[in-house]
């Protein structure tokens, strides 16, 4: 017979910058299957190092495993398939709290942006349909709305909030087929994203990323 149990643990994020009432810019930036906060913050340190007022959270999926057999190089994921239910629901509680927790210390105008790269696109957009605010857009990043969310709690998230899709010409998880139903996907909710393409596999590019910091 399976049986649960609600304990407390503890979640591990980063951050580049220092918030405070000056915070112009937040972001929360959610890192793929198999990677750190650690390393995946610094793709975004440059953000505010051009710009003292924002500020950028990197949280860390709650589960992690070595990469490669029982030792060497460590990863972490959102979720898996197994208890997945219980796993949306836990990183949903972690991610909702920590941006209470962040959002307390900036001034009411701050502008949060939210993005999720690969894996982390997914929970970004489950997390957002269940979050206790509205970000000023959404940026999914070689990653997929998950076609699995309700239509109609799609339907009002996604209501008059920017999305933008940014894939690379040789990603080798998304072609352009997967690219263009993800755009026919969120047309069929509403939303007409911006695609950003560029040249470069699975992965976040600099010059791309200083032109959405830019455009915000």
């Amino acid at each position: 017979m399976e049986r649960r149990l609600t304990v407390t643990r503890s979640a591990r994020y980063y951050q580049a910058g220092e918030l405070s009432v000056a915070t112009r810019r937040v972001w929360f930036v959610c890192h793929g299957y198999g990677q750190l906060a650690a390393y995946f913050i610094r793709h975004f340190q440059r953000l505010n190092q051009a710009d003292p007022a924002t500020v950028i959270i990197a949280p860390e999926g709650l589960s992690r495993f070595y990469l490669n057999g029982t030792s060497g190089r460590i990863g972490a994921t959102w979720m898996t398939r197994e208890d997945r239910l219980a796993e949306i629901e836990d990183y949903v509680a972690y991610l909702n709290q920590l941006a209470r927790a962040v959002l307390a210390e900036c001034g009411p105008a701050a502008q949060v942006t939210v993005l999720g790269f690969s894996q982390g696109a997914a929970t970004v957009s489950r997390w957002l349909a269940r979050a206790s605010f509205r970000p000023a857009r959404l940026i999914l990043w070689a990653g997929a709305f998950p076609p699995d969310m309700d239509f109609t709690v799609a339907s009002h998230l996604l209501r008059q909030l920017p999305v933008t899709l940014v894939c690379g010409t040789q990603d080798e998880f998304i072609d352009d087929t997967a690219l263009t139903q993800q755009r026919d996907f969120l047309q069929k909710l509403g939303v007409e994203p911006d695609i950003i393409r560029f040249e470069g596999r699975h992965e976040l590019n600099a010059t791309v990323l200083d032109g959405l910091h830019q455009a915000s």
